[in-house]
């Protein structure tokens, strides 16, 4: 396998999971709230969809990207939807204090609601396919080592940035208040449900 190859695979992978948007917000406020195991298996889902949308591009499967992309009215509101239903459910949580007990199905819903969430954003693979072809990446296709490299540094690079994410947010914990916590739920709830208020104007003629 070529390093190099890797070694881009990461960057873009960093590259595309850094931008603080829905995701972004949604882990500083679970790792806040619920400790750094939840905030870093809720990067983690977004880490994995983003590897999932790596295959796609690295493998040249175009007809998976043609069917998402044919679906992107459906995945569009379903995302919005979600983001609203977080939003508000963060918006009206109670402040917590103590990190929740990490129980199994806590950490799986942390994992597969923003899997779920980055998957709704079909877009994701012209962005992918865009960066590849830029970087010339674009003649991996066809070749399986090449790619399997691409997907693995892709990964990498967006599970890098979100343990580095989750790890710096929950060193504030400790300063925490009940009255700032509050705040956090407030304001990241308004961004959440902003973000998915944004995607179903988007879907609207």
């Amino acid at each position: 396998m070529d390093l190099t190859v890797l070694f881009k695979g990461l960057v873009i992978g960093f590259s595309i999971a850094a931008p603080v948007g829905p995701i972004g917000v949604l882990c500083i406020r679970r790792t806040l709230a619920q400790g750094y195991a939840v905030g870093i298996l809720t990067g983690l889902g977004a880490a994995t969809a983003d590897g999932l949308y790596g295959v796609v591009a690295g493998f040249g499967l175009t007809f998976v990207s043609s069917f998402l992309l044919n679906q992107t009215t459906l995945l569009s509101l379903g995302g919005g939807l979600f983001l609203c239903y977080l939003g508000l459910k963060t918006l009206f949580a109670r402040p917590a204090l103590e990190a929740a007990h990490t129980r199994s199905g806590g950490l799986f819903t942390a994992y597969t609601s923003t899997f779920i969430l980055t998957l709704t954003n079909p877009a994701t693979i012209l962005s992918f396919a865009g960066i590849f072809a830029g970087l010339g990446l674009a003649e991996a296709e066809g070749d399986y080592a090449q790619a399997s490299g691409l997907v693995a540094g892709v990964f990498t690079g967006s599970a890098l940035w979100w343990l580095m994410l989750s790890g710096g947010v929950s060193l504030l914990r400790t300063k925490l208040t009940p009255a700032r916590l509050r705040g956090v739920n407030l304001v990241s709830g308004l961004i959440i449900t902003g973000f998915g208020l944004l995607i179903l104007l988007s879907l609207l003629p």
